[in-house]
């Protein structure tokens, strides 16, 4: 039987001996998620994190596109559980260049290979909870449900390119009905695949949790290999309906800017 766990992600920003972020008046930061899954037997020692299936065949044997659809669906969720936390500069942040759009600025990771373009006042913070290898989050200073994250999970042998997780055509709607079991699509929006080039997918969704605001998402989805298995990258831009013209098209540039170095 699936079981559903709870994890806290600590977010490492600069504090102070009582737990303050320096310079500022705000406490510690700790995220809480959860997921469906079975506890991976490699957790603890550092192997690459491979989603155990939650579903059966009807005979007993675990289905293969369950345990794809769940390795889909984490990275959006840690995504959607990102808005309000306060992160501090962490990598390097290059100075704008001649291939960096006016009021963006290059943040580039050299240990996890990718880099991406952010809005020049945009915080960035980083994090590595169980079950992930790094998260690293784009946020405005101001208080604001918006922000880009780019997730990294560690892939089993069994995905070596992303048609591994089924055909291009079904990917988007897999990655939204599975969010469904605890997001409600509003009535007539579904997701869309925009893009499949360069290795990527590039989807965009929306999702409405009851009583709150409509989350417009928009994800690019790719692979890469570190030299010694396949880790799976997703960058999520989100934005609420009431800071669409605020940040919608900034947030929708960070994510298209996504590239592996």
């Amino acid at each position: 039987m699936a079981s559903v766990y709870w994890h806290c992600c600590y977010i490492s920003p600069c504090f102070n001996k009582n737990g303050v972020i320096a310079n500022t008046k705000r406490k510690q930061p700790v995220l809480s998620y959860k997921y469906y899954s079975h506890r991976p037997q490699h957790e603890q020692n550092n192997k690459p994190f491979h989603e155990e299936a939650l579903e059966e065949d009807g005979h007993g044997h675990a289905t293969r596109s369950t345990r794809r659809r769940q390795i889909v669906l984490q990275a959006p969720l840690i995504s959607i559980s990102l808005p309000q936390l306060f992160m501090s500069d962490s990598n390097v942040l290059a100075l704008p260049g001649n291939d960096v759009p006016q009021n963006f600025r290059e943040y580039t990771d050299d240990v996890n290979k990718f880099r991406i373009f952010i809005p020049q006042d945009w915080q960035v913070g980083a994090g590595e909870p169980n079950g992930f290898k790094s998260i690293t989050a784009f946020y405005p200073e101001e208080a604001a449900n918006s922000n880009v994250t780019v997730v990294i999970t560690g892939l089993g042998p069994d995905f070596t390119r992303m048609e591994s997780f089924g055909k291009v055509e079904a990917f988007a709607d897999t990655l939204v009905s599975g969010l469904d079991r605890s997001w409600q699509r509003p009535p007539g929006v579904a997701a869309k695949l925009i893009d499949c080039k360069a290795g990527f997918y590039y989807i965009e969704y929306t999702l409405q949790n009851p009583g709150e605001s409509r989350k417009h998402l928009f994800s690019a989805i790719g692979m890469a290999s570190n030299g010694w298995y396949n880790r799976l990258y997703t960058v999520t831009g989100q934005f609420v309906e009431e800071e669409a013209e605020k940040y919608g098209s900034r947030i929708e540039k960070a994510v298209s800017s996504f590239k592996f170095i």
